[in-house]
């Protein structure tokens, strides 16, 4: 069977806080139209220039702990060349080189082989701009 390439975009309101929404839903409802019973790649990938996709348990605090690290590593200050829109937005501009804008899954059989608690997450810092898009493409 030749290989197929499918690709929905998807519109995620973030809001105007921190936050690390769990995109697995989505991805599993893509993969139910799509992969059908096929083996292949889901790729998940954000075309913004503040936002990553990060793989982690959520629900148990981790997700918390994801954005208390990035606020450590980078916090919001007046350092950064980077000076539009609120202060130390040019921390989010650095995230992506952390937290990549894009993760490549295994499906197996048209089911997402995730580990028990893994999830998939978009992680905005971002305050400035509360709609994000995503985009999921299946390989298979």
């Amino acid at each position: 069977m030749a290989a197929t390439f499918t690709t929905r975009e998807i519109d995620v309101r973030t809001g105007s806080t921190e936050t690390v929404h769990d995109l697995t839903g989505e991805c599993l409802s893509f993969l139910r139209d799509t992969a059908r019973g096929r083996d292949g790649l889901l790729n998940v990938f954000t075309p913004h220039a503040t936002t990553g996709v990060a793989l982690l348990e959520t629900g148990a605090g981790s997700d918390d702990d994801l954005l208390a690290t990035l606020r450590d590593l980078l916090p919001a200050d007046d350092r950064w060349h980077h000076r539009h829109g609120t202060p130390g937005h040019g921390r989010d501009h650095v995230l992506p080189a952390l937290v990549p804008p894009h993760a490549t899954l295994p499906v197996v059989g048209g089911e997402l082989a995730l580990g028990t608690w893994q999830s998939v997450c978009l992680v905005d810092t971002n305050v400035d701009n509360p709609d994000r898009r995503v985009r999921l493409s299946f390989l298979g």
